[in-house]
């Protein structure tokens, strides 16, 4: 039997961010996050899946634009210069503005 979880917008938000901190920190890569949330997804509960959804969306949404706010800070900033390394898959993430 599975055991099931039920959902707060502080949980998932918890959860997402730990799990982009571990993609950040090298400690999980891109499909070790894709079948965390994935086991995560199976423990909800069922009728908690359209508020899980709902607040999945709100989470990354705001993530996303933070990413977008850094990113845009740094490039606006004549003093600092982004050095590509070609090793680095995430430099080349962040969606265009």
């Amino acid at each position: 039997m599975n055991q099931e979880i039920s959902i707060s917008y502080r949980a998932v938000k918890s959860k997402i961010y730990k799990l982009i901190d571990a993609l950040v920190e090298g400690e999980k890569n891109e499909a070790e996050v894709q079948e965390s949330i994935q086991r995560w997804w199976k423990m909800v509960r069922p009728d908690d899946r359209a508020v899980a959804e709902k607040y999945l969306a709100m989470v990354l949404n705001r993530s996303n634009a933070s990413l977008l706010a850094i990113r845009d800070g740094v490039h606006s900033y004549e003093h600092f210069s982004v050095r590509h390394n070609p090793d680095s898959r995430v430099g080349n993430r962040l969606p265009a503005a």
